[in-house]
């Protein structure tokens, strides 16, 4: 598939699955509520648990009503694009269906040059692992399909993918960090 067909479809709502910096996700736009919820239903996800949102520039945090400090700024520049995903506060009760009602969400910023070139067109995606909750996340666009087949309009193979998760860290208005996950990315 194309990567316009792919551009087209998550700009009509649609969701698939392909590969993000670490593994392989199931993508879908971020901005659009029922396709974040379509995302918890075909995942069986426990819908008390945020998702990790895929940016391509600093810039879309303002999507998500986010200002970020001087020392932040600084930081996410030094660490994106790559496998950490970073949780800052977001209060905005309209995104509670991102949010789920703890008021912060993670994101993170792929080292992976055709997501990017869709985020920038396409904006924000959520990404999950491509797997039905508490089970092993897809290796193989054949594994991702066994668990979606017929339930997902698009699958992007990119071959055998095995990978730590993103590292997750808490990062605060000061600068400072709390790392939650340690995962592919060390943070100094």
């Amino acid at each position: 598939m194309n990567e316009h067909t792919i551009i087209d479809l998550l700009k009509k709502g649609k969701i698939g699955v392909m590969p993000t910096d670490t593994i392989y996700g199931i993508i879908g736009s971020a901005l659009n509520p029922l396709t974040v919820e379509e995302i918890y239903a075909l995942r069986k996800r426990d819908t008390s648990k945020p998702m990790i949102i895929l940016i391509s520039s600093l810039d879309d945090l303002s999507d998500f009503d986010i200002v970020l400090s001087s020392e932040q700024r600084d930081f996410l520049k030094k660490v994106w694009p790559n496998p950490i995903s970073v949780i800052l506060p977001c209060p905005a009760e309209r995104f509670f269906y991102l949010h789920r009602g703890k008021k912060s969400l993670a994101f993170r910023m792929p080292d992976n040059k055709l997501l990017l070139r869709i985020l920038q067109q396409v904006g924000p995606l959520v990404a999950p692992s491509a797997n039905l909750e508490k089970e092993k996340p897809a290796e193989t666009i054949n594994e991702a399909k066994k668990y979606f087949r017929k339930k997902i309009p698009f699958f992007v193979n990119g071959g055998k993918l095995k990978s730590k998760p993103s590292t997750m860290i808490r990062l605060y208005e000061d600068g400072k960090q709390i790392v939650l996950r340690e995962g592919s990315f060390k943070v100094n």
